[in-house]
């Protein structure tokens, strides 16, 4: 990716539904230009795709971010066992104190507390730390 896939990603993330013909102007090149590289990256695997941002409070759900430590030699094992939960929309590994960060979302505080329970039975969980996200604020 160079300098103009990276401002044209960034201006997606923005406003994926922007004309093509906008972006070409915001960015300084041809309407053609624009289409060709949101092709290109999407053939390459760098765009997976485009949805619509909601605002959390209009849908209801509870949303959280868990902090996951785990046992020794049993990552594998771990995200194995976390992967069938729907709650968990992303799962990444990460250094310092804790081993997995999980984003979570339920539809209730019941769902959730039922999902906590799940992540802290998986073989090779030493420890975890959850936080509701309370509120989002748009950049």
């Amino acid at each position: 990716m160079d300098d103009l896939d990276r401002r044209l990603v960034a201006a997606l993330r923005a406003d994926a539904r922007e004309p093509a013909a906008s972006l070409a102007r915001r960015l300084g090149v041809t309407r053609g230009t624009v289409t060709q590289r949101i092709e290109r990256l999407q053939n390459s695997g760098v765009i997976l795709g485009f949805t619509a941002r909601v605002r959390d409070e209009t849908v209801g759900d509870v949303r959280a971010v868990s902090f996951i430590e785990i046992e020794g030699r049993a990552t594998a094992q771990v995200i194995e066992g976390l992967r069938g939960l729907p709650q968990i929309v992303s799962l990444h590994t990460t250094n310092g104190a804790w081993d997995l960060v999980a984003d979570i979302r339920a539809t209730s505080l019941s769902e959730f507390d039922a999902v906590l329970g799940r992540i802290r039975s998986v073989d090779g969980v030493l420890n975890s730390e959850t936080s509701l996200l309370l509120s989002s604020l748009l950049l």
